[in-house]
C-alpha cells in the first residue's frame, strides 16, 4: 500500500519526520509518498481531502473531521509557543480597527485566535492573507499595520524592526486555562484504525530516533529551512517539539477540542464527531 504523507519544511516537522523520510523507520506494509508544503497549502490540501496523512493547523483540522481522524503523535502543542501579533507603529490592539493586518493563512490556528480576540474587543481589521514568511516583511515595509507571526517569527521579529503588540498564545492560555494547540497530524478515517495505529507508532518512533541521534537529520533539516540561522533552527525545534509531540495526552486533547469547537462555530458547522482523536493504546 502507498500512502501520501504531507508535512511542512519547518524544522520541527523535518526533525520529527526525518527518520521516516530516510527509511530509517517504516510503516509496516506501507510505502510513503512524501511532499512538503507551507502550512496553509497543507490546510488547503486537507480541505480537498487530497493527502492520506497530513500535518495541518488544529483550526483547519476542525473542518475535515468527518474525513480524517487526529493522530496522537507528531503535533505541536504547548505553553509559550503560540502566535504573536507584531507591529512597527501601533501600540494597542484597538489601533488596528480598520487597518490592514497580515495573517499566515485563513485556516491557521493563528488566524482563528486573532479573530476570537478581535471579536472580544470589538475591532474589525482588514485582513491580508500571506504566506507565513511574507508577514514580517509586509509589516516592516508599512504595507500592513500589523501581522500575526508563527514559527521562527516568534523569535526573529525584532530583527525586522518590529515590536510585539500582543502574545496571542498567552491570551488563549490565560483565557482558556489550556495549552495552545498549534498543529496536528490527521489521517484518512477510511484507512482504518489498525493502519492509523501503525502510522501513529511510526511517527513516534521517528521522533524518538531523532532525539536519540540528534545529528542524523541535520542536513535534511537545513535543506528545507532555507536561509534560517542554525541557532534559530535549534530554538525552533526546542520550542515546538515537546513531549506532546510524542503523545498529545489528555490535556492536549482538551485543548484541541476547545479550539476545534471555536473553529467549527466560526464555520457554521455542527458539533465534532465523538472520536476526533485516535484513542491511546
Amino acid at each position: 500500500m502507498r500512502l501520501s504523507l504531507h508535512y511542512s519544511p519547518c524544522p520541527n516537522d523535518t526533525f520529527i519526520f526525518h527518520a521516516l523520510a530516510a527509511g530509517l523507520v517504516r510503516v509496516p506494509g506501507a510505502e510513503l509518498d512524501i511532499a512538503l508544503a507551507d502550512v496553509e497549502r497543507l490546510n488547503e490540501a486537507a480541505a480537498k481531502h487530497a493527502p492520506d496523512i497530513c500535518k495541518v493547523s488544529v483550526a483547519a483540522a476542525a473542518g475535515v473531521l468527518d474525513e480524517y481522524r487526529v493522530l496522537r503523535a507528531g503535533g505541536a502543542l504547548g505553553r509559550g509557543v503560540g502566535p504573536v501579533l507584531v507591529s512597527k507603529a501601533c501600540d494597542r490592539l484597538e489601533d488596528l480597527d480598520g487597518k490592514r493586518v497580515a495573517i499566515p493563512g485563513r485556516r491557521t490556528t493563528a488566524n482563528l485566535i486573532f479573530g476570537l480576540l478581535c471579536r472580544e474587543r470589538g475591532i474589525t481589521p482588514e485582513i491580508v492573507e500571506l504566506v507565513y514568511d511574507e508577514v514580517m516583511p509586509a509589516v516592516a515595509s508599512g504595507a500592513c499595520a500589523a501581522g500575526v507571526v508563527i514559527h521562527e517569527g516568534r523569535f526573529t521579529f525584532a530583527e525586522h524592526g518590529l515590536s510585539r503588540l500582543l502574545d496571542l498564545g498567552a491570551w488563549w492560555e490565560e483565557d482558556r486555562g489550556l495549552p495552545i494547540p498549534l498543529g496536528c497530524i490527521i489521517m484518512r478515517r477510511s484507512l482504518g484504525l489498525g493502519l492509523a495505529r501503525a502510522v501513529d507508532n511510526a511517527i513516534r518512533e521517528s521522533l524518538q530516533h531523532a532525539r536519540a541521534h540528534p545529528g542524523a537529520g541535520a542536513q535534511y533539516i537545513r535543506e528545507h529551512a532555507q536561509e534560517m540561522d542554525p541557532g534559530v533552527i535549534a530554538r525552533h525545534i526546542e520550542t515546538f517539539v515537546t513531549d506532546a509531540s510524542l503523545d498529545i495526552g489528555s490535556e492536549g486533547e482538551a485543548a484541541g477540542l476547545a479550539l476545534m469547537a471555536e473553529a467549527r462555530r466560526a464555520e457554521g458547522l455542527s458539533e465534532a464527531p465523538a472520536d476526533v482523536f485516535l484513542k491511546a493504546e
